[in-house]
């Protein structure tokens, strides 16, 4: 069926046909989108189109053209939502430049629930992977979803932590909605489309480009009402995220770490210019408690008490450590235990995974 929303679909599947092409179309034309099957060169270029792009678009955007690209994105199973669309996420719409087409795997109405953005570094410490799962996980069991982009590290541990709870998590992707990106999140990939949503503004078959990360990253902070910050360093990346969502008039948030690690240096430095401190979930749920009544595990100190019993020499070394790498022979002089048992307590904690070992015989806390 030919009608507006497949007519934007169409524009969208045209090769060369970028964003403001598309704006400047839909602003120009009177009355309904679909009018533009009947345009002519002309009619385009006093749009404001260069006269080529306007031949080649008349040339190109028939019905027999879109009927064709819609059943290839059925034989996929990859579905669309265009901005004209009732169903189209609310706060997207309120961005600089929200995508005319969304097209999505698994389930869109993940994205009718409060949402949180959540990104840092693609290398992250035990400690971050640790914090972005918990924090995730916590924020998905007070029913919020939690955004972040299927990327190696942070990004992968907030999907992986979300997944847990009834809030959900949406994946957006710097590719078309059919690849997967890096390969080796493949089986978290086909987990979101089963318990969550992947979306993506590419067609089908784009390929990862370093160009369109920095794109979908104003995706991944538009869908969200704040975006947290876990762990990055001065130059990360994630870091454009949080510009994004400030320019988008959204909240940030950060979590500090280590003032000796590079990987926190740049949350850290988001902390001194007015991100709030993130430490549990409740931090970030007390800004938004009229979106959700649901109660979410309060403090750090809660979320690690897990119910494993430990040995007074294991209490005493997990008072000892922190997210800051302590070594062996440290860890000798301050408990006091004798050399050949505190091996012994080390692996016990390493084995209840409370703590994580690290090159050059150091520990952290978990």
């Amino acid at each position: 069926m030919i009608n507006d929303r497949n007519v934007l679909f169409g524009l969208h599947e045209l090769a060369g046909v970028g964003w403001r092409t598309i704006e400047r179309l839909v602003s120009g034309v009177s009355g309904a989108i679909s009018g533009l099957l009947d345009a002519e060169p002309a009619d385009l270029v006093a749009f404001g189109v260069k006269p080529n792009a306007a031949a080649a678009i008349c040339g190109k955007l028939t019905p027999a053209f879109i009927e064709s690209r819609l059943e290839t994105y059925v034989r996929n199973r990859v579905s669309f939502v265009t901005e004209a669309d009732p169903d189209y996420p609310p706060l997207l719409r309120e961005i600089a430049q929200p995508p005319w087409v969304l097209y999505y795997r698994g389930d869109l109405s993940v994205l009718t629930r409060p949402c949180i953005a959540m990104v840092g570094t693609r290398s992250p410490t035990a400690y971050g992977r640790k914090i972005a799962f918990e924090l995730a996980r916590d924020l998905s069991y007070g029913g919020i979803c939690v955004a972040s982009g299927l990327a190696r590290g942070i990004d992968s541990s907030a999907h992986r932590g979300a997944l847990e709870g009834e809030g959900g998590t949406a994946a957006v992707l710097g590719c078309g909605p059919d690849r997967v990106y890096p390969i080796e999140n493949a089986s978290l990939y086909a987990d979101i489309t089963q318990k969550g949503v992947i979306v993506s503004e590419y067609p089908l078959g784009t390929e990862p480009k370093p160009g369109l990360f920095p794109q979908r990253n104003r995706i991944i902070s538009g869908l969200s009402l704040g975006t947290v910050v876990v762990e990055a360093a001065s130059r990360s990346g994630s870091l454009i995220t949080a510009d994004q969502a400030l320019e988008q008039s959204r909240d940030v948030f950060a979590v500090p770490g280590p003032i000796t690690s590079s990987q926190s240096s740049g949350t850290l430095d988001l902390i001194r210019q007015g991100a709030k401190l993130v430490t549990c979930a409740e931090d970030i749920m007390e800004e938004y408690r009229r979106y959700s009544t649901k109660d979410v595990p309060g403090s750090r100190a809660d979320t690690a008490q897990d119910g494993v019993e430990a040995s007074a020499d294991e209490r005493k070394l997990l008072e000892l450590l922190s997210a800051v790498p302590i070594t062996f022979d440290e860890l000798l002089i301050l408990s006091g235990i004798e050399f050949g048992h505190l091996h012994s307590v080390l692996l016990n904690l390493i084995l209840k995974k409370k703590i994580e070992p690290l090159p050059g015989s150091a520990y952290i806390r978990l």
